[in-house]
């Protein structure tokens, strides 16, 4: 997916960033060594972590030896086959749910019914938690908040969900914030459906 308010565009969206490469061994022994500091574990996060399948799962089939723990941040856009295989080594997974709007997810080069098995995947699997990013004008329609935590509800009304406030960066830089009395009554809505629901960026 290629969102124009990508809120982490300064390093998911450059061709050419400064990095350092840990090899899953090297990664698992760092993060197993930071222990004594009360690490738990591995969090893949801010860029799309799935584009790194490959990397993950040999990351997660070490950490698990290890006893460490593993967290994806991520938009949901995954096969089930590969998904599957995946999830045997995480722990937990919050899941980016754009808006509940197949329109709007073909706009931004993605697909809703991709995001909801994953979601419905991932539960079986592990905890799972649902972020949701209100762009004034674009997602903040309140039949679609209704729809869509009714939707998580009917899977779990504990899952947790992150309604969270939009402020202008990327392609998107002259759009004003998310108005406060929008981003409250949204979670006012998904509170009738879900248990624990949290305001972010606010």
């Amino acid at each position: 997916m290629r969102c124009h308010y990508c809120q982490n565009h300064s390093i998911s969206m450059k061709e050419i960033t400064e990095h350092i490469y840990l090899s899953p061994e090297k990664l698992v022994q760092t993060a197993e060594e930071m222990k004594k500091n009360g690490n738990i574990g591995i969090a893949f996060t801010y860029n799309e972590p799935l584009i790194s399948y490959e990397y993950i799962l040999d990351t997660g089939v070490l950490a698990k030896k290890r006893d460490l723990e593993i967290v994806l941040v991520t938009n949901g856009i995954i096969n089930e086959r590969p998904l599957r295989n995946l999830l045997r080594y995480v722990d937990a997974v919050n899941i980016d749910l754009k808006s509940f709007n197949h329109d709007y997810y073909r706009k931004l080069g993605g697909n809703l019914e991709t995001v909801k098995e994953t979601i419905k995947l991932a539960h079986q699997y592990c905890h799972v938690e649902i972020a949701s990013l209100i762009v004034p004008g674009e997602n903040d329609d309140v039949i679609d908040m209704d729809e869509m935590s009714l939707w998580l509800a009917n899977i779990d009304k504990n899952i947790p969900l992150h309604i969270n406030r939009f402020f202008p960066c990327y392609k998107a830089i002259c759009m004003e914030p998310t108005d406060i009395e929008t981003l409250i009554l949204l979670k006012e809505t998904a509170s009738r459906h879900l248990k624990y629901v949290y305001l972010g960026n606010c």
